[in-house]
């Protein structure tokens, strides 16, 4: 054989090694680990800001049907304190003393809640009434504790309330006032009543669609408050 024959020998091209496999039990704990990091992210959105859709009119013109709605779960969070200081050696603390670490239900707020019925599906509604004020219907307007609530968020100001155990009453403790802002089109607390804050979910806080309404949504100010 001769150099150039060598030389030529040298220069043919080696077959590619063969490429190494994954080891299937890496492969499998790759997938559980992924299915682990999702399921972790869907706890946390559930826990911190559920998803919600819009069903219904009761909301227009600010919220619409279909509309889909993140929610501020954490927002009203409450614990009764004396009731935590009773697990303490000592006397007893008699009553409530609810504290908020973030901030009670406030007029104008828009909450998703659990309605007193069998539907079982969350409503959405504005807050009108805290603990304490005493609601009415005058003249196709609300009034607070005998003062007109000047909504500039309603297409039209009338707003009826037929005679009933729900048209004027004091809001009770732990409760609020709601009303939707389609007030023609709506079952709310002139129907079922004031809602108990524990069976609020949260505040509607942000619109992620359809697009033209995405972004936070605004609560209401008052005059006078």
């Amino acid at each position: 054989m001769t150099e150039a024959d060598q030389d030529d020998r040298l220069d043919d091209p080696q077959p590619p090694a063969p490429r190494a496999r994954r080891p299937l039990g890496r492969t499998g704990r790759e997938v559980v680990e992924t299915l682990l990091v999702a399921l972790a992210i869907y706890v946390g959105v559930q826990l911190i800001a559920p998803p919600y859709a819009v069903e219904g009119a009761s909301m227009d013109p600010n919220l619409h049907n279909g509309e889909r709605l993140l929610v501020n779960r954490p927002v009203y969070l409450h614990f009764d304190l004396n009731r935590l200081l009773n697990l303490l050696p000592g006397d007893d603390r008699s009553g409530e003393w609810v504290v908020y670490p973030f901030h009670a239900p406030e007029r104008g707020d828009i909450v998703v809640f659990h309605p007193p019925s069998t539907t079982g599906k969350p409503y959405i509604k504005r807050v009108i009434g805290l603990p304490g004020d005493r609601i009415a219907f005058e003249d196709g307007y609300v009034t607070v504790n005998g003062k007109r609530l000047v909504e500039p968020y309603l297409r039209g100001p009338i707003t009826d309330c037929e005679r009933g155990d729900h048209c004027r009453l004091t809001v009770p403790e732990g409760t609020v006032y709601v009303l939707g802002d389609n007030r023609d089109n709506s079952s709310d607390s002139r129907l079922f009543g004031p809602v108990a804050v524990d069976e609020i979910v949260g505040k509607a806080w942000f619109t992620n669609w359809p697009l033209d309404d995405f972004g936070f949504i605004p609560g209401a100010e008052y005059a006078g408050e």
